[in-house]
């Protein structure tokens, strides 16, 4: 079961991941892909803290059993939060004590496991980091949502005034790859979100910004590893409630 809200820090969301609560040793949970949005992540899994980099294609974690707590960072933040370049982590899940140091990943992931509440103390060491580092910068903020608007990536950099060769250069460290690539999983996360709101797979590509639904097939194939028919068949099945003993993909 997947849950998620909004964190006090501006443009992150805190969520959590458990296996639904019929999956036990006689049906063992089913895997579940985790989609690119754009965003990084900082996780705490059974007593350790992980680093989630930008993804360009669909990811499926190796034990769908695990719990999780996590904070999702808008898209662009989170390097000069956690202080390494996002290019270095893409497509990577790695332990926090590679960037931080092993002996201080592991104190602060005691502390987490001691929380009552994991995900609320995985917040508050958010915090506390976000006061020592950089601001989110603004420039970065305003091409996001430029792109995220389905605005093309030359009008963009000179919207934000600067050069499309130093957009790519900033989006490489911000986002982990260039702004094409963005713009294409931020449209994707768009036309998934109007499929799972009903709209038939045309509209959602037409306005989501893909020329056309085998366009978004193709897109759906390739960044997130899965159908058009596939995708919706797997949400549809989390939204219907599960007699006890079933399990749900994500």
């Amino acid at each position: 079961m997947y849950e998620e809200r909004a964190a006090r820090l501006d443009g992150a969301v805190v969520w959590t991941r458990a296996p639904a609560s019929g999956d036990g040793a006689a049906r063992p949970p089913e895997p579940y892909a985790v989609l690119p949005d754009g965003c990084m992540d900082l996780m705490w899994c059974d007593g350790r803290l992980l680093v989630a980099g930008p993804d360009t294609r669909a990811f499926v974690p190796e034990n769908p059993a695990a719990h999780y707590a996590g904070v999702r960072f808008a898209p662009g933040d989170a390097p000069a939060l956690l202080g390494v370049p996002a290019r270095e982590l893409r497509d990577r899940r790695i332990g926090l004590g590679a960037l931080w140091g092993e002996a201080r990943a592991r104190r602060l992931g005691e502390r987490v496991a001691e929380a009552s509440d994991p995900a609320a103390a995985l917040e508050e060491l958010v915090l506390r980091r976000a006061l020592e580092a950089p601001a989110p910068d603004p420039l970065l903020r305003a091409v996001v949502r430029r792109l995220n608007a389905g605005r093309p990536v030359t009008e963009t950099a000179e919207a934000v005034g600067i050069g499309s060769r130093q957009l790519h250069r900033r989006s490489l460290d911000a986002f982990g790859y260039g702004p094409k690539t963005l713009a294409r999983v931020l449209r994707l996360q768009r036309a998934l979100a109007l499929v799972r709101a009903g709209l038939p797979y045309t509209e959602a590509a037409l306005r989501a910004g893909c020329s056309d639904q085998a366009h978004l097939a193709r897109e759906t194939r390739t960044l997130a590893g899965t159908t058009l028919t596939a995708y919706a068949a797997a949400w549809a099945k989390r939204e219907t409630p599960q007699p006890s003993g079933s399990s749900t993909t994500a």
